[in-house]
C-alpha cells in the first residue's frame, strides 16, 4: 500500500498536470468587442490563435458606438470599430486610445438600378440609407458636400438621409424604400452581386482618402496591464499577417466561422477587393476626420480632439519588431 507521502505527492503532480491544460488564467484574458463584417475578421481570428498566451472572448455588436459604450461602462477592453467612434467616443470624454489600424476600405455608394444615380449630383432629390456612428456617415457628408449638396433626415435639403443598421440598409434597398446607401462590406458587394443595387463609387476622394478602421484600448488596459496589452497586440499583428499572406485562411473564417456561412465567397472576394488588412494608421488622417466630422456636423462634439493625444502606437511597433514585420 502506498504511504500517505507518495499519495500526496501524486495527488500534487496530476494537480499540477490537470492545471496545465487548462485555458488561460483570468488574469490573462482580454475582452474584446467587434463588428460582424469582412473586413474586421483579423481581429476575430485572435481567439483562435493557439499561440498567444491569451483567451480572447469576442463580443458581436451592431455598430461601432455600441462598442465605445461598453468600453466606457468597463465592460471590455479592445475593440474594432471604424474611427469616427473612436473619434467621438474620445471627443465625450471616453478613455480610450487608437492603438492600430486594422483595414483600410471597406466603403461603397451603391444605389437601385431604377434610381438613375451615376454620379453623387445624381442623388439630388433622392432618398439615402446610412449607418449613424460608421465612417460611411462621415464619408457621405463629405461627399455630398464635395458635390455642393445639402443633406438632412428631414425633408426639405437636396438629399433626405434615412439611418438604418448594415443589413437593414439592403433590406431596404431591395424594397425600393431607398434609391441609394453608404454601405459597408460586405453588404455593399451583396447588394451588387445579388442584382438590387449598382455601384456608383467608392468614396475615396475627399480630404479622408481611403478610410482606416482603428483598433482601440481603453487606457486602463494599455497603461495598468501592459504585459496582457502587448500579449494581444503581438496576436493581433499574427492574426493580421495571417490573413495577408493567406487569403485562403481570410476567407474560410470570415465566411465559415463569422458569418456562418452566410457569406458566399464571392461575396467575401468583392468585399475585400474594396478592402485590405492592414496594422498602421496615421495620427494625420485621424485628425482630418475628426475635422471633417466636426465641419459637418456628423457629431456633435464640444472640441475636436486632438490625435496625438490618443493615438498610441507604441504597443504595435513593438509587436511588429518582435515579429519582423516591417
Amino acid at each position: 500500500m502506498k504511504s500517505k507521502k507518495t499519495l500526496l505527492s501524486a495527488l500534487i503532480a496530476a494537480s499540477a498536470l490537470s492545471l496545465s491544460a487548462l485555458p488561460a488564467a483570468a488574469e490573462d484574458t482580454v475582452r474584446l468587442g467587434n463588428l460582424k463584417l469582412a473586413h474586421f475578421g483579423a481581429v476575430s481570428y485572435t481567439q483562435v490563435l493557439t499561440d498567444c498566451g491569451i483567451k480572447v472572448e469576442e463580443r458581436i455588436f451592431a455598430k461601432g458606438p455600441d462598442i465605445m459604450q461598453a468600453m466606457v461602462a468597463g465592460e471590455l477592453d479592445v475593440g474594432a470599430t471604424a474611427s469616427e467612434a473612436a473619434i467621438s467616443g474620445r471627443a465625450a470624454g471616453a478613455p480610450i486610445y487608437i492603438v492600430a489600424g486594422f483595414a483600410k476600405g471597406g466603403a461603397r455608394l451603391v444605389a437601385a438600378p431604377e434610381a438613375k444615380v451615376a454620379k453623387v449630383t445624381d442623388l439630388k432629390g433622392k432618398k439615402v440609407g446610412v449607418t449613424r456612428g460608421g465612417i460611411q456617415e462621415v464619408l457621405l457628408a463629405a461627399e455630398l458636400a464635395q458635390n455642393g449638396l445639402t443633406w438632412s433626415d428631414q425633408p426639405g435639403k437636396d438629399v433626405q438621409i434615412v439611418y438604418l443598421n448594415y443589413p437593414d440598409l439592403n433590406q431596404a434597398l431591395m424594397l425600393k424604400q431607398l434609391d441609394a446607401i453608404m454601405q459597408t462590406e460586405p453588404q455593399g458587394s451583396q447588394a451588387v452581386n445579388g442584382g438590387f443595387g449598382i455601384e456608383v463609387m467608392k468614396p475615396y476622394d475627399t480630404a479622408i482618402g481611403t478610410p482606416v478602421r482603428t483598433l482601440v484600448m481603453s487606457e486602463e488596459f494599455h497603461d495598468k496591464h501592459k504585459a496582457l496589452a502587448e500579449k494581444f497586440m503581438r496576436c493581433f499583428v499574427k492574426a493580421t499577417k495571417t490573413f495577408i499572406d493567406q487569403p485562403a485562411v481570410a476567407s474560410k473564417y470570415v465566411r465559415e466561422t463569422l458569418f456562418k456561412k452566410q457569406l458566399s465567397e464571392t461575396d467575401f472576394d468583392s468585399a475585400m477587393g474594396n478592402a485590405q488588412y492592414s496594422y498602421d494608421i496615421d495620427p494625420a488622417q485621424i485628425q482630418v476626420t475628426a475635422e471633417t466630422m466636426a465641419k459637418y456636423g456628423v457629431s456633435k462634439m464640444a472640441k475636436v480632439p486632438t490625435a496625438t493625444d490618443f493615438v498610441k502606437l507604441d504597443l504595435l511597433a513593438d509587436a511588429k519588431k518582435d515579429l519582423g514585420i516591417q
